[in-house]
């Protein structure tokens, strides 16, 4: 049996365990670790990609998120540099899921490499292409896109797992073909999987179609509601608890010290032609920080304005980078430092998001 990334080799623990946990996640109260001789286990995290079905509210994730805590899992952080979107259920929100986004557009404009850096999944769980299907985009073209993220994933992971669906159906007033569309596409995703996937870094494919009703499971033909949530983390649910039950390689050439830093963006407030946000960077190595640096990339034309606790470096091209104030430079392991800011937007940039990473200093000697 492999063993987990800088894990033992199974996931679970007592399920009281993983509810207290996400009970506590939504107030930002993280558990303290046990004492005891073992490292602390790193979380694996898993990143849902796709477009407005998984992330604009994508509430399957919360379903899919709970069930994976009442079953017993834990150390699951599932990461995007999407904040959540409400689903009225305490969950682990962040996702990357982006509304109208064709995967054909991500991977000609090669989007996924900076989402992939600022989150570092090990497993990507992938429902991707409804709206290639909706604009007419051939499967070859689908496909073939399909690939250059997997492609992707693997520069930033080599032991990436990938699961990918088979599309829910789809059967829009305005789009009397896409549901034929669908089927093509979704008879096209068994082969290129089996040819695509690696013992390395195998590909599961999930079929999200079969069962699933447009009359009865969306609100529009196209969107799941309720039932459709369920139905769709139903489907997800084994074949993600199979990969965690087997285990996540380490990195490769990684001595199993976590990162120097991770940071999460937050949008606080919105209003037309701007909105406020905020960073929280934290220190997830053993040893101290005697400084940081974090780099904001905000979306659809965005660009940082005003920085407060720290100090902001602007790019012509609308990249930020922030260095911490004197005062919130020093890091205790598993400390945390937030800086706020304001940023300007277009009136048709839509919901604030912004991808951001981070790097932090080692005191000298």
């Amino acid at each position: 049996m492999h063993s987990t990334r800088r894990s033992s080799p199974h996931l679970r623990i007592i399920p009281v365990l993983g509810l207290l946990a996400t009970l506590l996640l939504p107030l930002g109260v993280t558990l303290a670790p046990r004492a005891t001789a073992a490292p602390a286990a790193d979380p694996v995290r898993i990143m849902p990609l796709g477009d407005s079905i998984t992330g604009s509210p994508g509430c399957w994730r919360a379903v899919l998120w709970n069930r994976l805590v009442n079953s017993g899992y834990r150390d699951v952080d599932f990461v995007g540099t999407l904040p959540p979107q409400g689903c009225g259920q305490a969950h682990d929100g962040d996702n990357e899921g982006h509304g109208g986004e064709l995967v054909t557009n991500v991977a000609d404009r090669n989007l996924l490499p900076a989402r992939l850096a600022a989150t570092h999944p090990d497993i990507v769980v992938m429902h991707f292409g409804t709206n290639d299907v909706w604009s007419s985009v051939a499967p070859d073209r689908i496909l073939a896109a399909y690939t250059k993220l997997v492609t992707q994933m693997r520069a930033s992971n080599p032991d990436m797992r990938i699961l990918v669906a088979q599309l829910i159906p789809m059967n829009p007033s305005s789009c009397a073909a896409c549901a034929q569309r669908v089927v093509d596409l979704n008879a096209r995703i068994p082969d290129w999987a089996r040819a695509t996937g690696t013992e390395r870094s195998p590909i599961t494919v999930v079929d999200q179609w079969t069962g699933f009703s447009t009359t009865t499971d969306t609100y529009d033909g196209v969107h799941p509601d309720a039932s459709g949530d369920d139905r769709i983390a139903a489907r997800w649910y084994p074949a993600l608890a199979a990969v965690l039950d087997t285990g996540v390689p380490q990195d490769p050439g990684d001595p199993g010290e976590p990162a120097a830093c991770t940071a999460r963006f937050r949008a606080v407030s919105t209003w037309q032609g701007g909105y406020q946000g905020e960073v929280t960077v934290t220190n997830t190595s053993s040893s101290a920080a005697s400084g940081w640096t974090a780099t904001v990339v905000p979306a659809n034309g965005a660009r940082l304005a005003q920085v407060w606790n720290g100090t902001l470096t602007a790019a012509a091209d609308g990249t930020a980078t922030v260095t911490n104030a004197a005062w919130n430079g020093a890091l205790a392991p598993g400390a945390s430092a937030t800086f706020g800011f304001v940023a300007t937007a277009p009136a048709t940039a839509g919901a604030p998001a912004a991808t951001v990473t981070c790097t932090a200093k080692t005191p000298a000697g």
